[in-house]
């Protein structure tokens, strides 16, 4: 199997076939798989993905398809070096662009993104005041819950006493990779654009589990903490549970939760949650004029 793409749903799938018993190769013409990630996070992904057998080609992307006699794909990848892979199947997971087209907004003046995502404003709408728009069309955070938030912020606007806005400022996101991936906040990059110094705590283990089993798979977790103030400004986890750790966090760190504020919770023990509230070690980054892009 051949995936195509280095977002959300390639690697998924790549972990979902892997686990099925295919040979599974993921071609992404980027640098690191998950654009967008906290950099920890992609390199530890992609680390663990290898461990279980996937073969990851950065900076490689796929110049023609050919059908073989036997009925088996060829694909001829560009790259650091020109190679051929033969596959059963290749899946292309190379991202979404809004549907817009032919449906006459820009005709009647709604103005749109140069992938055709309808540009709104805080409550929905559109450059027409009649007109309104939500989730993925907007081209912002194409999640499913984001647009149930979205949508249901409009009808309170629309229909309900005063106007309400959703706030998209802590979405947290989950990536059901193998290992699992959970986010919320800052990744270290866009703290250090908005933040003259942050601290950085970073834990890297085997769980339990994985000690007694033998298993060679660790997780990642990591807090982004603002320096001066001591808030929590994101928070990021490679491993097993995230998307059901990162949930109860995202919550703490919408509510302004400092790093004190972590470290007075008392840990469940033992869990790979509580890493989080245990951490000691960190580094402080400053804004340079190399990491404020």
């Amino acid at each position: 199997m051949l995936i195509v793409g280095g977002g959300y749903i390639a690697v998924e799938f790549a972990g979902i076939l892997n686990g099925l018993g295919s040979q599974v190769t993921l071609c992404y013409r980027g640098e690191q798989l998950l654009r967008g990630f906290d950099d920890d996070v992609r390199a530890h992904l992609q680390a663990e993905m290898c461990k279980k057998g996937i073969n990851v080609l950065l900076q490689h992307d796929v110049k023609a398809i050919a059908r073989l006699s036997d009925g088996s794909l060829s694909a001829s990848l560009v790259g650091s070096q020109a190679t051929a892979l033969t596959a059963d199947c290749v899946l292309y997971a190379t991202g979404r662009i809004p549907q817009t087209a032919g449906l006459g907004l820009a005709e009647v003046g709604v103005a749109l993104d140069a992938e055709g995502g309808i540009k709104v404003d805080a409550y929905g709408q559109s450059t027409v005041a009649s007109i309104h728009a939500v989730g993925d069309v907007t081209n912002r955070i194409a999640l499913t819950p984001v647009a149930i938030r979205e949508g249901a912020a409009l009808a309170q606007t629309l229909f309900g006493p005063h106007r309400v806005s959703a706030d998209l400022t802590t979405v947290p996101s989950a990536v059901f990779s193998q290992p699992p991936v959970g986010t919320v906040g800052l990744t270290e990059a866009q703290a250090l654009a908005q933040s003259p110094e942050i601290d950085i705590y970073r834990s890297r283990f085997r769980n339990m589990r994985h000690t007694l089993s033998g298993r060679d798979e660790y997780t990642l977790i990591k807090l982004i903490v603002d320096t001066a103030s001591q808030r929590v400004l994101g928070a990021h986890m490679v491993g097993a549970d995230a998307p059901e750790i990162i949930q109860g966090l995202a919550i703490a760190i919408r509510m302004g939760a400092t790093k004190a504020d972590f470290d007075a919770t008392v840990a469940l023990h033992p869990s790979a949650a509580e890493e989080f509230v245990t951490l000691k070690d960190k580094v402080s980054r400053k804004k340079t004029p190399s990491n404020q892009s």
